[in-house]
């Protein structure tokens, strides 16, 4: 299928961890690209003004602005064919201000909101991570009662994220720590890819209205799964700690939000298996399956990179 290099795409989130894999590939296949971001301050980081300067040198719209300035997001929004948002959860149901002002623009072809992690219409999690789900369900139901056409993006999991929390490829430890017994399968897909396929998909006339999975097979993976093939090509044995189901519900009971969080995400990636949880049908629409002739990056050549070019310790990347 050609690809739609007319489409003009805005980007809420660029600074984001996904955001910037998301300009990239926007800009990459050619669209004329627009991010959308808060005021630059005088007392403003040099990394976040350096990162400015790289998306300007790439041909992005640099526009400043509040989500609360609805004429200037209207403004903007009328400029554009599609949106795609990145925001990270903090900020979910602010995306409400984005669909108001796309309804009133009148013009939007197409909406992502900002998901990327599990399907959230068909799974469920512990209740710190079940309000994160409940969410995101609020921004479908107000896209689909505004009128705006959209793609739900399934992404399940970051895998350079979790291939860096999980092994630890970059201190040489040779102790991981095993969630659950460990066999739990979850669906680790390499953050370019998850942002090349959804700005394929926000183009693509068939994803209209659909909801996207990205679960390439060669992705679907365990924890033990990983130790093991890390085992292999690094030639060492690992020693495994297990932390056992019970203790993670304790923790996502007893911590404070949002420290709730991350273990009950753990819980629902690496020991509920939600992921998979569910059979895709041939109503389904799977990302590897639609974009055939895209090479995606499967786990074991991302363990193949760590090998030589380790990932650094990453901001947590839960979504």
């Amino acid at each position: 299928m050609a690809i739609d290099t007319t489409s003009k795409i805005l980007i809420f989130g660029a600074t984001g961890y996904l955001g910037k894999y998301m300009v990239t590939a926007s800009v990459s296949m050619g669209h004329p690209t627009s991010i959308y971001v808060r005021p630059i301050r005088p007392d403003a980081d040099y990394s976040r003004l350096e990162l400015f300067k790289s998306f300007e040198s790439m041909g992005v719209t640099v526009i400043q602005g509040e989500l609360d300035d609805h004429e200037k997001l209207v403004s903007v929004l009328k400029q554009v064919d599609v949106v795609i948002s990145t925001l990270a959860v903090p900020q979910h149901l602010e995306q409400l201000k984005i669909i108001v002002a796309m309804k009133e623009a009148g013009n939007i072809k197409r909406f992502v909101p900002s998901e990327f992690g599990n399907e959230v219409d068909r799974v469920s999690g512990l209740p710190p991570f079940q309000a994160l789900l409940d969410n995101k369900k609020k921004i479908r139901r107000a896209t689909e009662e505004a009128g705006i056409p959209f793609t739900y993006v399934s992404a399940n999991s970051f895998a350079a994220y979790f291939v860096d929390y999980l092994l630890h490829p970059h201190d040489k430890s040779d102790q991981v720590t095993l969630y659950g017994t460990g066999e739990a399968r979850a669906v680790l897909n390499f953050e370019e890819d998850v942002a090349v396929y959804t700005v394929k998909a926000a183009t693509d006339p068939r994803v209209e209205n659909r909801v996207i999975i990205y679960r390439p097979l060669k992705n679907i993976v365990s924890q033990l799964d990983l130790v093991s093939a890390w085992e292999k090509k690094t030639g060492r044995t690992m020693k495994r700690i297990h932390v056992p189901e019970e203790e993670i519900v304790k923790l996502s009971e007893s911590l404070p939000f949002p420290d709730s969080i991350p273990v009950s995400i753990l819980h629902n990636i690496f020991i509920a298996g939600a992921q998979v949880s569910f059979e895709l049908t041939e109503k389904d629409l799977e990302a590897s399956q639609l974009y055939p002739d895209y090479n995606y990056t499967c786990v074991d050549e991302l363990l193949n990179i760590c090998l030589v070019n380790p990932p650094k310790p990453k901001l947590a990347a839960f979504a």
